[in-house]
């Protein structure tokens, strides 16, 4: 893969349950990150079982998936914070080196 004139950034996607999502964002904002996406009703299967994506009575019922990518540098507090987050509730935390062409939009 060429990654020539490209910037290296860390995306961290987070999937978590509806009513956890707002401290996941919060956790995104604190960090410094610019943006995210949330993708609502994210099905899968875990080690609680299958998850379904429909909604049972409420946007909280349902998993949701959340992806942001921060310069390197914020990373590391950014990361450590969900993983804080995480000990006291069910989700998933997934880290990788990502490549972007516009850098300012992530600082």
């Amino acid at each position: 893969m060429s990654v020539e004139g490209l910037t290296k950034m860390t995306k961290i996607e987070v999937v978590v349950a509806g009513e956890h999502a707002p401290a996941v964002r919060e956790q995104f904002r604190s960090a410094g990150a610019t943006g995210f996406t949330s993708v609502s009703g994210v099905s899968g299967l875990g080690h609680n079982g299958y998850h379904q994506g429909r909604l049972l009575f409420n946007q909280q019922a349902a998993l949701e998936l959340l992806i942001t990518v921060v310069p390197d540098a914020r990373s590391g507090a950014l990361i450590a914070g969900l993983r804080r987050l995480l000990e006291d509730s069910p989700g998933v935390m997934f880290v990788t080196d990502t490549y972007v062409s516009r850098p300012e939009y992530f600082s």
